[in-house]
């Protein structure tokens, strides 16, 4: 099978482009050809600026340049290979499959003042605008959702969704993330001079406000045995929890890492993994930092309700700062090895071999006349 993926990006990493990068990558193991279309093959650049007005007239010029120029360029790209069959996972307005990697709207209305949100941001009117154009038109043979939830959410903010839609969720890497051996753990905590007396709670992501940071934050009032250690964020949100936890006392037991690549060696430092989120599509820092036999304390988003049982592989809670509180310190409370067999094996099946065999057998299903064709 001759496979295309488009995106703004694809290589190592997270996101949209770290997904599709590793889809390709299985792709090639069973022998498919695999060749990305990206903003780079489209020639659209993306002019970056610190913050302010031109940050943001930068932005949405980007996200309308890649979605009009780069169909068009697109278009040209698969004219000349018309045996390929195509993965769309943003931006671009063709693909026999798009790959829904978030919805906007429903993000910004879990946190509340949906209209002043999507008004104060034009890159997130223009993508609610975009792709209601796209799920209620032909443009695609199928669109995939992460999760049984989004595929619910995405008919509720669109409408009637045209393309059938099938649910296959991202896989995870369980040879990078894995239940650390005693050296490996120990060596990982002295690097952020952590001792064995330290409780850690582990928080990833970058949008601090969306991922529920503060919630988090405000939770370790209430537990005092826990230190919280937070990997990812921006300047300027790394500057305003940082207030929030000296406002709250707590400062002394908050730990800013900044962006990191290497993220097993945090989840191979910590007890337990907590991420309240307002709203995830799917949340792949969940099911692999329960590869790595960590607990997970999150709210029921993405992907969260199909692999976290109470008790079992951690906890389901509300946005409560003093339920999260009670969960941190009934996990503290435990030894860590006794939750690592039930949480790596919740995630066991989900590889991304598993996931790019899924990918295929929707593209035979929808594009027979390419996807057989070697």
């Amino acid at each position: 099978m001759h496979i295309v993926q488009i995106a703004p990006d694809i290589g190592p990493g997270s996101g949209v482009a770290g997904s599709a990068w590793r889809l390709g990558v299985e792709f090639q193991t069973l022998g498919h050809t695999v060749e990305d279309f990206t903003a780079e093959s489209a020639r659209v650049r993306n002019r970056r600026f610190r913050g302010g007005f031109a940050h943001g007239v930068a932005r949405i010029w980007y996200a309308m340049e890649f979605t009009v120029s780069g169909t068009r360029a697109a278009r040209r790209f698969l004219a000349d290979r018309p045996d390929a069959v195509t993965i769309c996972h943003n931006g671009v307005m063709l693909g026999d499959l798009y790959v829904n990697h978030g919805v906007v709207a429903a993000a910004m209305r879990e946190r509340g003042d949906l209209a002043r949100r999507m008004l104060r941001n034009p890159v997130h009117s223009f993508t609610y605008l975009r792709d209601r154009l796209r799920y209620r038109s032909d443009r695609h043979r199928a669109v995939v959702a992460l999760t049984e939830t989004e595929a619910g959410v995405l008919k509720r903010v669109y409408g009637k969704v045209r393309p059938p839609i099938a649910v296959i969720g991202h896989g995870v890497d369980l040879e990078r993330f894995r239940p650390p051996e005693p050296a490996e753990r120990t060596a990982a905590r002295e690097r952020l001079h952590l001792d064995d007396e330290h409780r850690v709670a582990l928080f990833i992501g970058h949008e601090f406000e969306r991922k529920g940071l503060a919630l988090t934050i405000t939770a370790l009032v209430d537990a005092p045995t826990v230190l919280l250690l937070v990997v990812g964020g921006y300047a300027a949100a790394v500057a305003e929890a940082t207030a929030q936890a000296r406002h709250l006392g707590v400062l002394d037991r908050v730990l800013f890492a900044g962006p990191q690549t290497d993220l097993a060696s945090f989840f191979a430092a910590s007890d337990m993994f907590v991420f309240p989120s307002y709203y995830e599509s799917f949340g792949l820092v969940i099911t692999e930092a329960l590869a790595s036999g960590l607990p997970v304390i999150a709210t029921a988003t993405g992907v969260a309700p199909e692999v976290v049982v109470d008790g079992e592989t951690g906890y389901l809670v509300g946005r409560d700062p003093r339920e999260i509180a009670d969960r941190m310190e009934q996990i503290a409370a435990t030894d860590i090895r006794e939750w690592r067999d039930a949480c790596r094996a919740a995630v066991t099946p989900r590889t991304w071999r598993a996931t790019a065999e899924k990918y295929l057998a929707l593209l035979a299903e929808v594009a027979p006349e390419r996807a057989g064709a070697r």
